[in-house]
C-alpha cells in the first residue's frame, strides 16, 4: 500500500497537469476562432499556474534515491565563533522552520542545547512527503559574516555552523545497528518541560563507537521513548553514513569529517558590508538576504538537486 500511494503521488499530479493544459488550450482555440480578447487574463493567469506545477514536478523528478521520499532528522551544531555561533544557530534554526512551515511540512523537537547567545545544537525531525529528499541540499557549512551584535566595537565577525540531514527510515531498509557497539548514557534534561523532565535522568545520548556518531533525544518525559527515538536517529545516521562511504565521491564530503570552520563552507551569508548568500557549490546567489532568513532557500535547494542530477544549474 505505501509503494502504491508513493506511485499514485508521482503519476496523478502529471495527469492533472496534462488536463489542465487541455482544458487551457481549448479554451484558447474557442478565443481565436471568436476573436475574443476577453478570455485573454484567464488563459494568461492559467498557463502561469501550469509552468510553476510543471516546474515543481520537474523538481520532484530528480528525488529518485530510496530515501528521498522519507521525513528527515535535521541537527545544526554551533562552530568557529563562540557566543556569536550560537546566535548563528538559532538564525538558521528560525530559517528552516519557516521552510518547513511554507511547504506544509511537520516539525517536531527532538533535543536543544541552549548556550550563551543562542542555541549549541538543535535536533528536530522534519515530516512530510520528500523532506530528506530536499533537505538534504543543506547538509554542510554555513558560513556568516556581519558587525556583531555582541561588539560594543561595532567590528565584523565570521561564525560558522553545520547543518547534518539524515533521512528517517522505516523497516524496509536494513540498517546494521549491533547494540553491543553503542555507549548509552542517561542524563537529566535541560530546558523547558516541567519538573519530571528536569528532575529525572530521562535524557538519552548514544554513541555507536565503531564510527563515533553520537545522537541525543531529551524531548519526552520518559527514558524509554528518549531511548526509542536515539535508536532511530542513530539508525538514520548510519543509513547515511554507510551510504556515504560507499560512494567515495560522498564519503570524502561527509561532514561528520569536516571541521566547522573556515574552508568547508558550502554557503556563505553576508550581512555587512555587503549584503548577499551565496551556494559555493552552484554558484547561485541573491542580494535579498531577509527573504533567505525567511525561508526562501528553494533556489538553492533545486540548483543542489539539478547539480547532483547532472543538469545545468
Amino acid at each position: 500500500m505505501t509503494e502504491i500511494k508513493r506511485l499514485r503521488d508521482l503519476i496523478e499530479p502529471w495527469e492533472e497537469l496534462a488536463s489542465d493544459i487541455e482544458d487551457t488550450e481549448a479554451l484558447l482555440e474557442l478565443a481565436l476562432e471568436a476573436e475574443d480578447d476577453s478570455q485573454e487574463e484567464e488563459i494568461r493567469a492559467a498557463l502561469e499556474d501550469q509552468q510553476k506545477r510543471y516546474d515543481k514536478l520537474q523538481l520532484k523528478q530528480l528525488l529518485r534515491d530510496d530515501a528521498d521520499g522519507a521525513d528527515a532528522f535535521l541537527t545544526i551544531h554551533s562552530g568557529a565563533g563562540g557566543t556569536e555561533a550560537c546566535d548563528w544557530v538559532s538564525m538558521l534554526y528560525r530559517m528552516y522552520r519557516r521552510w518547513i512551515e511554507a511547504h506544509g511540512y511537520q516539525m517536531e523537537l527532538i533535543d536543544l542545547l541552549e548556550a550563551e547567545g543562542g542555541i549549541k545544537s538543535v535536533t528536530v525531525e522534519v515530516k512530510g512527503p520528500y523532506a530528506f529528499g530536499y533537505l538534504k541540499a543543506e547538509a554542510g557549512i554555513h558560513r556568516l559574516v556581519r558587525i556583531s551584535p555582541f561588539d560594543s566595537s561595532g567590528r565584523r565577525h565570521t561564525s560558522f555552523a553545520s547543518v547534518y540531514v539524515s533521512p528517517v527510515i522505516d523497516d524496509s531498509i536494513e540498517v546494521d545497528l549491533k547494540m553491543e557497539e553503542v555507549r548509552v548514557d542517561t542524563y537529566r534534561a535541560s530546558g523547558a518541560g516541567g519538573q519530571h523532565v528536569n528532575k529525572t535522568d530521562s535524557a538519552v545520548r548514544m554513541t555507536h563507537i565503531p564510527t563515533n556518531i553520537v545522537v541525543q533525544c531529551q524531548n519526552e518525559r520518559s527514558q524509554h521513548k528518549n531511548r526509542a527515538m536515539a535508536i532511530s536517529m542513530l539508525k538514520s545516521r548510519l543509513y547515511e553514513y554507510y551510504r556515504q562511504v560507499q560512494e567515495a565521491e560522498q564519503a570524502s564530503k561527509a561532514i561528520e569529517k569536516k571541521d566547522i570552520s573556515w574552508g568547508n563552507q558550502i554557503r556563505s551569508y553576508v550581512f555587512q558590508p555587503y549584503t548577499m548568500v551565496k551556494d559555493l557549490r552552484t554558484s547561485v546567489e541573491t542580494g535579498n538576504v531577509q527573504a533567505v532568513m525567511d525561508g526562501d532557500i528553494d533556489p538553492f535547494i533545486e540548483a543542489f538537486l539539478k547539480l547532483q542530477a547532472g543538469q545545468a544549474v
